[in-house]
Protein backbone atom coordinates (compact mmCIF):
# COMPACT_ATOMS: atom_id res chain seq x y z
CA UNK A 1 0.00 0.00 0.00
CA UNK A 2 3.20 2.07 0.97
CA UNK A 3 4.67 1.71 -2.40
CA UNK A 4 1.21 2.21 -4.09
CA UNK A 5 1.15 5.90 -2.17
CA UNK A 6 4.59 6.67 -3.67
CA UNK A 7 3.77 5.22 -6.97
CA UNK A 8 0.91 7.45 -7.84
CA UNK A 9 2.88 10.87 -6.33
CA UNK A 10 5.71 10.00 -8.43
CA UNK A 11 3.34 10.14 -11.27
CA UNK A 12 1.14 12.86 -10.42
CA UNK A 13 5.02 14.59 -10.40
CA UNK A 14 5.70 13.30 -13.82
CA UNK A 15 2.86 14.65 -15.06
CA UNK A 16 2.69 18.20 -13.20
CA UNK A 17 6.54 18.21 -14.54
CA UNK A 18 5.58 17.31 -18.14
CA UNK A 19 2.41 19.83 -18.11
CA UNK A 20 5.10 22.68 -17.18
CA UNK A 21 7.95 21.88 -19.67
CA UNK A 22 5.25 21.66 -21.99
CA UNK A 23 4.11 25.21 -21.52
CA UNK A 24 7.54 26.42 -20.72
CA UNK A 25 9.85 25.21 -22.98
CA UNK A 26 7.93 23.09 -25.60
CA UNK A 27 4.78 26.12 -26.57
CA UNK A 28 7.42 29.15 -26.37
CA UNK A 29 10.11 26.87 -28.68
CA UNK A 30 7.28 26.40 -30.89
CA UNK A 31 5.79 29.56 -30.88
CA UNK A 32 9.10 31.18 -31.69
CA UNK A 33 9.83 28.81 -34.37
CA UNK A 34 6.57 29.90 -36.24
CA UNK A 35 7.43 33.23 -36.00
CA UNK A 36 11.43 32.81 -37.09
CA UNK A 37 10.01 31.21 -40.11
CA UNK A 38 8.23 34.52 -40.99
CA UNK A 39 11.09 36.52 -40.39
CA UNK A 40 10.10 37.71 -37.42
CA UNK A 41 12.97 37.20 -34.61
CA UNK A 42 13.92 39.11 -31.11
CA UNK A 43 15.44 38.14 -27.77
CA UNK A 44 16.52 34.84 -26.75
CA UNK A 45 13.21 33.28 -24.16
CA UNK A 46 14.35 32.84 -20.93
CA UNK A 47 12.83 30.39 -18.58
CA UNK A 48 10.01 31.68 -16.31
CA UNK A 49 10.55 35.21 -16.37
CA UNK A 50 11.21 34.95 -20.12
CA UNK A 51 12.48 39.14 -20.99
CA UNK A 52 10.49 41.00 -18.21
CA UNK A 53 14.17 41.23 -16.15
CA UNK A 54 15.82 42.88 -19.26
CA UNK A 55 12.66 45.11 -19.85
CA UNK A 56 13.01 45.93 -15.96
CA UNK A 57 16.61 46.56 -16.51
CA UNK A 58 16.18 49.01 -19.44
CA UNK A 59 13.27 50.93 -17.56
CA UNK A 60 15.85 51.51 -14.96
CA UNK A 61 18.45 52.71 -16.93
CA UNK A 62 16.90 55.26 -18.92
CA UNK A 63 14.85 56.78 -15.78
CA UNK A 64 17.95 57.06 -13.69
CA UNK A 65 18.75 59.83 -15.95
CA UNK A 66 17.07 62.73 -18.30
CA UNK A 67 17.39 62.98 -21.18
CA UNK A 68 18.03 66.55 -23.84
CA UNK A 69 14.89 68.71 -24.31
CA UNK A 70 13.49 67.16 -27.76
CA UNK A 71 10.60 65.07 -28.79
CA UNK A 72 13.01 61.90 -29.71
CA UNK A 73 11.15 59.90 -26.71
CA UNK A 74 10.72 56.19 -27.86
CA UNK A 75 14.08 55.12 -25.65
CA UNK A 76 12.51 56.31 -22.36
CA UNK A 77 9.03 55.75 -22.92
CA UNK A 78 9.43 52.07 -24.85
CA UNK A 79 13.18 51.60 -23.94
CA UNK A 80 13.21 47.30 -25.05
CA UNK A 81 11.21 48.11 -28.56
CA UNK A 82 13.49 51.37 -29.11
CA UNK A 83 17.02 48.54 -28.74
CA UNK A 84 15.26 45.50 -30.20
CA UNK A 85 14.17 47.34 -33.61
CA UNK A 86 17.20 48.15 -34.00
CA UNK A 87 18.28 44.46 -33.95
CA UNK A 88 15.73 42.84 -34.91
CA UNK A 89 13.79 45.01 -37.40
CA UNK A 90 10.01 46.68 -36.53
CA UNK A 91 8.25 44.03 -35.65
CA UNK A 92 9.63 42.13 -32.91
CA UNK A 93 8.56 38.80 -30.85
CA UNK A 94 10.01 38.77 -26.82
CA UNK A 95 8.53 36.84 -23.64
CA UNK A 96 6.36 37.96 -20.95
CA UNK A 97 7.05 35.08 -18.75
CA UNK A 98 5.85 32.19 -21.60
CA UNK A 99 3.68 34.13 -23.14
CA UNK A 100 4.83 35.59 -26.31
CA UNK A 101 4.71 39.56 -27.66
CA UNK A 102 4.76 40.86 -30.92
CA UNK A 103 5.61 44.53 -30.74
CA UNK A 104 3.68 46.47 -33.89
CA UNK A 105 4.20 49.86 -35.47
CA UNK A 106 3.09 49.47 -38.66
CA UNK A 107 -0.06 52.14 -38.66
CA UNK A 108 -2.10 49.64 -40.89
CA UNK A 109 -1.80 46.74 -38.63
CA UNK A 110 -2.82 49.03 -35.75
CA UNK A 111 -5.17 50.01 -36.96
CA UNK A 112 -7.13 46.75 -37.88
CA UNK A 113 -6.23 45.27 -34.72
CA UNK A 114 -8.17 48.58 -32.80
CA UNK A 115 -11.03 48.53 -35.28
CA UNK A 116 -11.66 44.58 -35.28
CA UNK A 117 -11.27 44.75 -31.28
CA UNK A 118 -13.89 41.98 -30.00
CA UNK A 119 -13.47 40.43 -33.51
CA UNK A 120 -10.24 38.07 -33.63
CA UNK A 121 -8.61 40.73 -30.92
CA UNK A 122 -9.19 41.75 -27.16
CA UNK A 123 -7.53 43.39 -24.50
CA UNK A 124 -5.78 40.87 -22.51
CA UNK A 125 -6.95 39.85 -19.21
CA UNK A 126 -5.35 41.75 -16.25
CA UNK A 127 -3.50 39.18 -13.59
CA UNK A 128 -5.22 38.92 -10.45
CA UNK A 129 -3.13 41.67 -9.08
CA UNK A 130 -3.93 44.14 -11.26
CA UNK A 131 -7.47 42.65 -11.68
CA UNK A 132 -7.47 44.42 -7.99
CA UNK A 133 -7.91 47.73 -9.04
CA UNK A 134 -9.66 47.23 -11.78
CA UNK A 135 -12.36 44.97 -10.75
CA UNK A 136 -15.31 44.18 -12.74
CA UNK A 137 -15.05 47.79 -14.30
CA UNK A 138 -15.28 49.02 -17.96
CA UNK A 139 -11.74 49.08 -18.69
CA UNK A 140 -10.91 45.18 -18.35
CA UNK A 141 -14.12 43.45 -18.82
CA UNK A 142 -15.35 41.99 -22.30
CA UNK A 143 -18.38 41.07 -24.38
CA UNK A 144 -22.05 41.96 -23.64
CA UNK A 145 -21.04 42.66 -19.78
CA UNK A 146 -18.89 45.55 -21.44
CA UNK A 147 -21.41 46.65 -23.70
CA UNK A 148 -23.93 47.36 -21.10
CA UNK A 149 -20.92 49.49 -19.53
CA UNK A 150 -19.69 51.35 -22.55
CA UNK A 151 -23.64 52.09 -23.97
CA UNK A 152 -24.05 54.16 -20.49
CA UNK A 153 -20.54 55.50 -20.37
CA UNK A 154 -21.35 56.74 -24.20
CA UNK A 155 -24.33 58.07 -22.76
CA UNK A 156 -22.50 59.97 -20.08
CA UNK A 157 -19.97 61.55 -22.02
CA UNK A 158 -21.72 62.36 -25.16
CA UNK A 159 -20.83 65.70 -26.23
CA UNK A 160 -23.84 67.53 -25.72
CA UNK A 161 -23.80 66.40 -22.01
CA UNK A 162 -20.11 67.80 -22.12
CA UNK A 163 -20.92 71.07 -22.95
CA UNK A 164 -23.78 71.63 -20.08
CA UNK A 165 -20.32 70.62 -17.88
CA UNK A 166 -18.30 73.62 -19.02
CA UNK A 167 -19.74 76.20 -16.41
CA UNK A 168 -18.16 73.62 -14.07
CA UNK A 169 -14.96 73.22 -15.56
CA UNK A 170 -14.42 76.88 -16.17
CA UNK A 171 -15.16 77.41 -12.36
CA UNK A 172 -12.63 74.36 -11.06
CA UNK A 173 -10.09 76.23 -13.81
CA UNK A 174 -10.73 79.98 -12.04
CA UNK A 175 -10.55 78.16 -8.15
CA UNK A 176 -7.08 76.74 -9.31
CA UNK A 177 -5.92 80.05 -11.30
CA UNK A 178 -7.34 81.77 -8.24
CA UNK A 179 -4.61 79.62 -5.98
CA UNK A 180 -1.31 80.71 -8.64
CA UNK A 181 -2.72 84.58 -7.56
CA UNK A 182 -2.79 83.97 -3.81
CA UNK A 183 0.11 82.26 -3.44
CA UNK A 184 2.04 85.05 -5.89
CA UNK A 185 0.93 88.35 -4.84
CA UNK A 186 3.21 91.44 -5.83
CA UNK A 187 4.86 89.01 -8.26
CA UNK A 188 4.97 89.91 -11.83
CA UNK A 189 7.10 86.79 -12.63
CA UNK A 190 6.55 82.93 -10.57
CA UNK A 191 7.63 79.49 -11.35
CA UNK A 192 4.84 76.56 -11.00
CA UNK A 193 5.27 73.28 -10.89
CA UNK A 194 2.09 72.63 -12.92
CA UNK A 195 1.78 68.89 -13.22
CA UNK A 196 0.39 68.54 -9.37
CA UNK A 197 -2.06 71.23 -9.83
CA UNK A 198 -3.33 70.16 -13.38
CA UNK A 199 -4.05 66.69 -11.65
CA UNK A 200 -5.31 68.30 -8.66
CA UNK A 201 -7.65 70.60 -11.51
CA UNK A 202 -8.99 67.46 -13.67
CA UNK A 203 -9.36 65.42 -9.97
CA UNK A 204 -12.07 68.02 -9.19
CA UNK A 205 -13.49 68.55 -12.28
CA UNK A 206 -14.23 64.38 -12.90
CA UNK A 207 -15.58 64.79 -9.16
CA UNK A 208 -17.98 67.70 -10.09
CA UNK A 209 -19.59 66.50 -13.90
CA UNK A 210 -18.97 63.02 -13.17
CA UNK A 211 -20.01 62.12 -9.54
CA UNK A 212 -21.65 65.59 -8.39
CA UNK A 213 -18.64 66.05 -5.44
CA UNK A 214 -15.86 68.20 -5.32
CA UNK A 215 -11.84 67.63 -5.62
CA UNK A 216 -12.30 68.07 -1.71
CA UNK A 217 -14.30 65.36 -0.96
CA UNK A 218 -12.91 62.71 -2.93
CA UNK A 219 -9.43 64.03 -1.94
CA UNK A 220 -8.90 60.68 -0.11
CA UNK A 221 -10.26 58.76 -3.07
CA UNK A 222 -8.07 60.10 -4.98
CA UNK A 223 -4.76 59.67 -2.90
CA UNK A 224 -5.13 56.37 -2.35
CA UNK A 225 -5.87 55.35 -5.90
CA UNK A 226 -2.82 56.70 -7.04
CA UNK A 227 -0.91 54.94 -4.46
CA UNK A 228 -2.65 51.59 -5.90
CA UNK A 229 -2.41 52.75 -9.55
CA UNK A 230 1.61 52.51 -8.57
CA UNK A 231 1.76 49.37 -7.39
CA UNK A 232 -0.46 48.22 -10.22
CA UNK A 233 2.11 49.59 -12.57
CA UNK A 234 5.06 46.93 -11.09
CA UNK A 235 2.59 44.51 -11.42
CA UNK A 236 1.47 44.85 -15.00
CA UNK A 237 5.41 44.55 -15.53
CA UNK A 238 6.11 41.16 -13.38
CA UNK A 239 5.24 37.94 -14.59
CA UNK A 240 2.43 36.69 -12.09
CA UNK A 241 2.85 33.16 -10.44
CA UNK A 242 -0.78 31.65 -9.40
CA UNK A 243 -1.50 32.28 -6.12
CA UNK A 244 1.09 34.71 -5.13
CA UNK A 245 -1.54 37.16 -4.24
CA UNK A 246 -2.82 35.47 -1.48
CA UNK A 247 0.95 35.59 -0.16
CA UNK A 248 0.99 37.93 3.16
CA UNK A 249 3.89 40.26 0.83
CA UNK A 250 4.18 43.64 2.01
CA UNK A 251 2.75 45.02 -1.03
CA UNK A 252 -0.45 42.86 -1.35
CA UNK A 253 -0.99 43.64 1.96
CA UNK A 254 -1.34 47.38 0.87
CA UNK A 255 -3.37 46.51 -2.42
CA UNK A 256 -5.87 44.80 -0.20
CA UNK A 257 -5.97 47.57 1.97
CA UNK A 258 -6.10 50.32 -0.67
CA UNK A 259 -9.17 48.26 -2.45
CA UNK A 260 -10.70 47.98 0.58
CA UNK A 261 -10.89 51.37 1.61
CA UNK A 262 -11.24 53.01 -1.70
CA UNK A 263 -14.39 51.18 -2.29
CA UNK A 264 -16.15 51.58 1.08
CA UNK A 265 -15.22 55.33 0.05
CA UNK A 266 -16.99 55.05 -3.34
CA UNK A 267 -19.88 53.49 -1.51
CA UNK A 268 -20.26 56.03 1.04
CA UNK A 269 -20.48 58.54 -2.03
CA UNK A 270 -23.11 56.24 -3.84
CA UNK A 271 -25.10 56.32 -0.46
CA UNK A 272 -25.18 60.06 -0.35
CA UNK A 273 -26.43 60.29 -3.94
CA UNK A 274 -28.97 58.02 -3.15
CA UNK A 275 -30.08 60.36 -0.24
CA UNK A 276 -29.48 63.95 -2.00
CA UNK A 277 -31.86 64.01 -5.06
CA UNK A 278 -30.12 66.58 -7.08
CA UNK A 279 -27.75 65.87 -10.30
CA UNK A 280 -29.30 63.28 -12.60
CA UNK A 281 -27.09 64.64 -15.16
CA UNK A 282 -23.89 62.76 -13.57
CA UNK A 283 -22.23 59.84 -14.22
CA UNK A 284 -22.84 57.92 -10.95
CA UNK A 285 -26.42 58.42 -11.24
CA UNK A 286 -26.78 57.02 -15.13
CA UNK A 287 -24.41 54.34 -13.32
CA UNK A 288 -27.25 53.49 -11.00
CA UNK A 289 -29.97 53.69 -13.28
CA UNK A 290 -31.74 50.76 -15.45
CA UNK A 291 -31.46 50.97 -18.79
CA UNK A 292 -32.62 49.08 -22.13
CA UNK A 293 -29.67 48.17 -24.25
CA UNK A 294 -29.45 44.57 -26.18
CA UNK A 295 -32.22 43.06 -27.54
CA UNK A 296 -34.56 46.08 -25.80
CA UNK A 297 -33.85 43.78 -22.31
CA UNK A 298 -33.79 46.24 -19.42
CA UNK A 299 -30.02 46.23 -17.45
CA UNK A 300 -29.09 47.66 -13.74
CA UNK A 301 -25.62 47.34 -12.95
CA UNK A 302 -24.37 45.97 -9.72
CA UNK A 303 -23.61 47.71 -6.76
CA UNK A 304 -19.65 46.14 -6.84
CA UNK A 305 -19.95 47.05 -10.73
CA UNK A 306 -20.95 50.36 -9.87
CA UNK A 307 -18.01 50.95 -7.48
CA UNK A 308 -15.50 49.53 -10.13
CA UNK A 309 -16.48 51.67 -13.07
CA UNK A 310 -16.09 54.43 -10.63
CA UNK A 311 -12.99 53.58 -9.54
CA UNK A 312 -11.68 53.17 -13.08
CA UNK A 313 -13.39 56.46 -14.38
CA UNK A 314 -11.77 58.72 -11.37
CA UNK A 315 -8.50 57.25 -12.09
CA UNK A 316 -8.74 57.27 -16.06
CA UNK A 317 -10.97 60.98 -15.80
CA UNK A 318 -7.93 62.93 -14.40
CA UNK A 319 -4.74 61.07 -15.64
CA UNK A 320 -5.09 61.49 -19.33
CA UNK A 321 -6.41 65.60 -18.97
CA UNK A 322 -3.67 66.14 -16.89
CA UNK A 323 -0.67 64.93 -18.30
CA UNK A 324 -1.85 65.88 -22.01
CA UNK A 325 -2.24 69.66 -20.65
CA UNK A 326 1.48 70.02 -19.00
CA UNK A 327 2.71 68.56 -22.13
CA UNK A 328 0.73 71.09 -24.17
CA UNK A 329 1.90 73.91 -21.82
CA UNK A 330 5.72 72.69 -22.30
CA UNK A 331 5.20 72.69 -26.16
CA UNK A 332 4.03 76.15 -26.25
CA UNK A 333 6.56 77.23 -23.52
CA UNK A 334 8.96 76.14 -25.95
CA UNK A 335 7.20 77.36 -28.69
CA UNK A 336 7.24 81.03 -28.28
CA UNK A 337 5.71 81.86 -32.10
CA UNK A 338 2.70 79.10 -31.47
CA UNK A 339 2.04 80.35 -28.10
CA UNK A 340 1.41 84.22 -29.42
CA UNK A 341 -0.79 82.78 -32.56
CA UNK A 342 -2.55 80.27 -29.69
CA UNK A 343 -3.17 83.47 -27.33
CA UNK A 344 -4.37 86.11 -30.41
CA UNK A 345 -6.94 83.52 -31.56
CA UNK A 346 -8.41 83.37 -27.61
CA UNK A 347 -8.02 87.58 -27.23
CA UNK A 348 -9.79 87.40 -30.55
CA UNK A 349 -12.47 85.37 -29.71
CA UNK A 350 -12.89 85.69 -25.77
CA UNK A 351 -11.44 88.92 -25.06
CA UNK A 352 -9.17 89.42 -21.74
CA UNK A 353 -12.37 88.62 -19.62
CA UNK A 354 -14.90 86.69 -21.15
CA UNK A 355 -15.33 82.87 -19.66
CA UNK A 356 -15.56 80.43 -22.29
CA UNK A 357 -18.54 78.87 -23.59
CA UNK A 358 -19.64 76.29 -25.80
CA UNK A 359 -20.14 78.27 -28.70
CA UNK A 360 -16.96 80.52 -28.16
CA UNK A 361 -14.80 77.23 -27.37
CA UNK A 362 -15.84 75.91 -31.26
CA UNK A 363 -14.08 79.15 -32.87
CA UNK A 364 -10.79 78.30 -31.28
CA UNK A 365 -9.41 76.59 -34.84
CA UNK A 366 -5.89 77.16 -33.64
CA UNK A 367 -6.59 75.63 -30.40
CA UNK A 368 -8.01 72.37 -32.38
CA UNK A 369 -4.74 71.78 -34.34
CA UNK A 370 -2.30 72.63 -30.90
CA UNK A 371 -4.15 69.90 -28.59
CA UNK A 372 -4.00 67.55 -31.79
CA UNK A 373 -0.25 67.84 -32.30
CA UNK A 374 0.14 67.84 -28.35
CA UNK A 375 -1.39 64.29 -28.47
CA UNK A 376 0.59 62.90 -31.95
CA UNK A 377 4.12 64.16 -30.12
CA UNK A 378 2.45 63.18 -26.70
CA UNK A 379 0.16 60.45 -26.98
CA UNK A 380 -1.37 59.49 -23.55
CA UNK A 381 -1.29 55.99 -23.56
CA UNK A 382 1.96 55.46 -25.27
CA UNK A 383 1.52 51.69 -26.54
CA UNK A 384 -2.22 49.80 -26.36
CA UNK A 385 -1.99 45.81 -25.74
CA UNK A 386 -4.55 43.35 -27.59
CA UNK A 387 -4.13 39.85 -27.64
CA UNK A 388 -5.64 37.33 -30.86
CA UNK A 389 -8.27 35.91 -29.53
CA UNK A 390 -8.04 33.16 -32.60
CA UNK A 391 -5.46 32.48 -35.01
CA UNK A 392 -5.57 35.40 -37.31
CA UNK A 393 -3.63 36.51 -40.26
CA UNK A 394 -2.48 39.97 -40.01
CA UNK A 395 -1.04 41.33 -42.88
CA UNK A 396 1.66 38.83 -44.00
CA UNK A 397 1.95 37.53 -40.20
CA UNK A 398 0.49 34.37 -39.09
CA UNK A 399 -0.31 34.79 -35.62
CA UNK A 400 -1.23 31.76 -33.01
CA UNK A 401 -4.22 32.56 -30.79
CA UNK A 402 -3.17 33.39 -27.18
CA UNK A 403 -0.39 35.76 -28.80
CA UNK A 404 -0.36 39.46 -27.27
CA UNK A 405 0.44 42.37 -29.54
CA UNK A 406 2.04 45.47 -28.14
CA UNK A 407 0.94 48.41 -30.43
CA UNK A 408 3.69 51.51 -30.28
CA UNK A 409 1.99 54.55 -30.61
CA UNK A 410 4.62 56.45 -29.61
CA UNK A 411 6.44 55.19 -32.69
CA UNK A 412 3.95 55.39 -35.53
CA UNK A 413 2.95 59.20 -34.25
CA UNK A 414 6.88 59.85 -35.05
CA UNK A 415 7.23 58.15 -38.03
CA UNK A 416 9.40 60.67 -40.80
CA UNK A 417 7.92 57.70 -43.29
CA UNK A 418 4.28 58.97 -42.21
CA UNK A 419 4.66 62.09 -40.73
CA UNK A 420 7.60 63.57 -42.76
CA UNK A 421 11.10 64.99 -42.12
CA UNK A 422 9.75 67.00 -39.30
CA UNK A 423 7.95 64.55 -38.17
CA UNK A 424 9.99 65.07 -34.38
CA UNK A 425 8.97 68.64 -34.34
CA UNK A 426 5.65 70.61 -33.56
CA UNK A 427 4.01 71.71 -35.95
CA UNK A 428 0.22 72.02 -35.45
CA UNK A 429 -0.23 73.07 -39.56
CA UNK A 430 0.18 69.47 -40.27
CA UNK A 431 -3.33 68.98 -39.03
CA UNK A 432 -4.55 71.76 -41.61
CA UNK A 433 -4.46 68.56 -43.97
CA UNK A 434 -7.94 66.54 -44.54
CA UNK A 435 -8.12 64.07 -41.85
CA UNK A 436 -8.16 61.31 -44.93
CA UNK A 437 -4.48 62.80 -46.08
CA UNK A 438 -2.75 62.29 -42.97
CA UNK A 439 -0.69 59.71 -41.09
CA UNK A 440 -2.63 57.10 -39.01
CA UNK A 441 -3.26 58.78 -35.57
CA UNK A 442 -4.08 57.17 -32.78
CA UNK A 443 -4.36 59.44 -29.24
CA UNK A 444 -7.54 58.03 -28.30
CA UNK A 445 -6.98 54.30 -29.43
CA UNK A 446 -9.61 53.69 -32.03
CA UNK A 447 -12.56 51.30 -32.96
CA UNK A 448 -14.97 49.87 -30.10
CA UNK A 449 -12.73 50.46 -27.40
CA UNK A 450 -11.62 54.42 -28.20
CA UNK A 451 -11.67 56.72 -24.98
CA UNK A 452 -14.78 56.97 -24.02
CA UNK A 453 -13.86 60.19 -22.40
CA UNK A 454 -12.39 61.86 -25.46
CA UNK A 455 -14.78 64.67 -25.60
CA UNK A 456 -14.38 65.41 -21.68
CA UNK A 457 -10.89 65.75 -22.21
CA UNK A 458 -10.43 67.66 -25.43
CA UNK A 459 -12.92 70.12 -23.95
CA UNK A 460 -11.02 70.16 -20.48
CA UNK A 461 -7.73 71.36 -22.42
CA UNK A 462 -9.43 73.63 -24.34
CA UNK A 463 -11.11 75.26 -21.57
CA UNK A 464 -8.08 75.55 -19.09
CA UNK A 465 -5.63 76.83 -22.33
CA UNK A 466 -7.55 79.56 -22.77
CA UNK A 467 -8.11 80.79 -19.58
CA UNK A 468 -4.20 80.38 -19.05
CA UNK A 469 -3.98 82.51 -22.36
CA UNK A 470 -5.96 85.22 -21.34
CA UNK A 471 -3.96 85.68 -18.27
CA UNK A 472 -0.26 85.09 -18.76
CA UNK A 473 2.66 84.61 -21.08
CA UNK A 474 4.85 81.60 -19.62
CA UNK A 475 7.69 79.83 -21.07
CA UNK A 476 9.26 76.85 -19.91
CA UNK A 477 11.72 77.22 -16.40
CA UNK A 478 15.31 76.58 -16.37
CA UNK A 479 14.70 74.24 -13.52
CA UNK A 480 12.79 71.98 -15.40
CA UNK A 481 14.17 68.50 -16.49
CA UNK A 482 12.89 66.48 -19.23
CA UNK A 483 11.83 62.94 -19.13
CA UNK A 484 8.84 61.54 -20.26
CA UNK A 485 7.62 58.27 -18.40
CA UNK A 486 5.31 55.47 -19.23
CA UNK A 487 3.20 54.58 -16.40
CA UNK A 488 -0.08 54.13 -17.56
CA UNK A 489 0.31 56.95 -19.28
CA UNK A 490 3.10 59.04 -20.74
CA UNK A 491 3.54 61.81 -17.30
CA UNK A 492 6.77 64.06 -17.23
CA UNK A 493 8.90 61.93 -14.31
CA UNK A 494 10.59 65.40 -12.97
CA UNK A 495 7.26 67.55 -12.58
CA UNK A 496 6.73 70.17 -15.58
CA UNK A 497 8.35 73.74 -14.07
CA UNK A 498 6.51 76.60 -15.84
CA UNK A 499 7.14 80.36 -15.43
CA UNK A 500 4.46 82.41 -15.44
CA UNK A 501 4.07 86.60 -16.35
CA UNK A 502 1.15 87.94 -15.74
CA UNK A 503 -0.28 89.95 -19.06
Amino acid sequence: MHHLLLFAILVLLLVLASRVAYSTIWVPWNIARHFRKQGIRGPSYRLIKGNTEEIHGMYAEVQSKPMALCHDTLERVCPFYHRWSRMYGKTVLYWHGSKPKVVLSDPDMIKEILVKTGDGFERPDPNPSTKQFFGEGILVIKGEQWGVHRAIANQAFKMERVKSWIPRIVDSTKTMLYKWEDENKGIDEFEIEVSKDLHDLTSDIISKVAFGSNYEEGKEIFELLEQHYHLVTLSIRSVYFPGFRFLPTKKNKERKRLEKKTSELIRGLIEDSHKSEQNSENLLSLLMSSHKFINNETHKLRLDEIVDDCKNFYMAGKETSATSLSWALLLLGINQEWQSKAREEVLGVLGPNALPTSETLSELKLMNLILQETLRLYPNPGALVRQASKRVQLGNIDIPAGTQLYLSITSTHRDTELWGEDALEFNPMRFVEPRKNLAPYFPFGLGPNYCVGQNLALVEMKVVLAMVLQRYSFVVSPTYVHGPMLLMSVIPQYGMQIIFRRL
